[in-house]
């Protein structure tokens, strides 16, 4: 692995890459509360076949980290990964995990000639996502905490007591057994440097997602359903025990990407990178090999 610092959007950035430069590129975007070393088990098992690229999103790792929650737009984080795109020869597949793939869908839908195809591990396509909020359902019970986590202050409560409530949140109620030793330590350094973890609540607080509560439908939001189609391949890996997005939060996905193919993976739940990183990367390949 070689890691560094990169200038995007006139701002640093901390990326790690695996593989040889002339192999076809892979951006992978990690998700809360995570950093670009989380995908280091699924990128050492695709590397002989991509050059694997795991940038630290803005307000996460060692990359740039604003405190205001408007330079946390959707259109913002696009315009970061956009940029980094053109220095590993576009177009790209890219690869997206819980608010990573918010960052993914919205480079396939607004800059498709950057993206060549689109790979989603447990994350979600914004109108889907929205409905089954809306609705009051399962969906939006399981999502109640991110209006806790939009709450003024919510920073300083998840880093407390040696962010005894960031992984309480983390985990539960998954499986964190990979989240241990070495490698726990290694995520609190991250989560320790200054103004990250605020930095990485902005991104809920700038989201324009509206969520009901349990019970209490709200109307469905007027999105431009013509704007949010995604034109590339795309394969979406779904581990089956997630807690925090279920399924109903796919459903319809289809009507948005007509070239989709859905791979289910059984005994994992939303850390499916970490639970089941052959599985994956086995899914990613052979998908790869059919969707040239």
């Amino acid at each position: 692995m070689q890691a560094g610092f990169e200038t995007l959007n006139g701002k640093a950035f901390f990326v790690r890459r695996w593989g040889d430069p002339a192999l076809p590129p892979l951006l992978m975007l990690h998700g809360f509360p995570e950093y670009g070393g989380a995908w280091q088990e699924l990128a050492e098992r695709l590397c002989h076949r991509f050059h694997c690229i795991a940038p630290d999103q803005r307000g996460y790792g060692q990359s740039w980290a604003p405190q205001d929650v408007s330079d946390y737009a959707t259109s913002r984080l696009v315009a970061d990964m956009a940029d980094l795109i053109p220095t590993t020869g576009a177009p790209v597949t890219v690869l997206g995990h819980d608010w990573g793939a918010a960052v993914a869908y919205g480079l396939a839908m607004f800059r498709p000639n950057l993206v060549s195809r689109l790979i989603i591990a447990n994350g979600v396509h914004p109108v889907p996502f929205q409905r089954a909020l809306a609705a009051g359902g399962p969906q939006a019970a399981a999502s109640q905490y991110i209006a806790d986590l939009r709450r003024d202050g919510s920073e300083a409560d998840l880093m407390a007591n040696d962010f005894e409530k960031l992984l309480a949140l983390f985990g539960a109620p998954m499986d964190m057994s990979w989240l241990s030793g070495e490698r726990l330590e290694a995520y609190k350094v991250e989560w320790s440097r200054p103004g990250r973890l605020r930095g990485m609540v902005n991104w809920y607080r700038a989201s324009p997602l509206q969520l009901a509560q349990p019970g209490s439908p709200i109307p469905m939001p007027d999105l431009p359903l013509n704007r949010l189609q995604v034109p590339q391949p795309h394969l979406l890996i779904w581990g089956a025990d997630d807690s925090a997005l279920l399924p109903e939060a796919t459903e319809g996905l289809e009507d948005f990407a007509p070239n989709l193919t859905r791979i289910t993976l059984k005994g994992c739940d939303h850390w499916l990178h970490h639970q089941r990183p052959d599985e994956m990367s086995h899914g990613i390949l052979t998908w790869s090999e059919q969707s040239v």
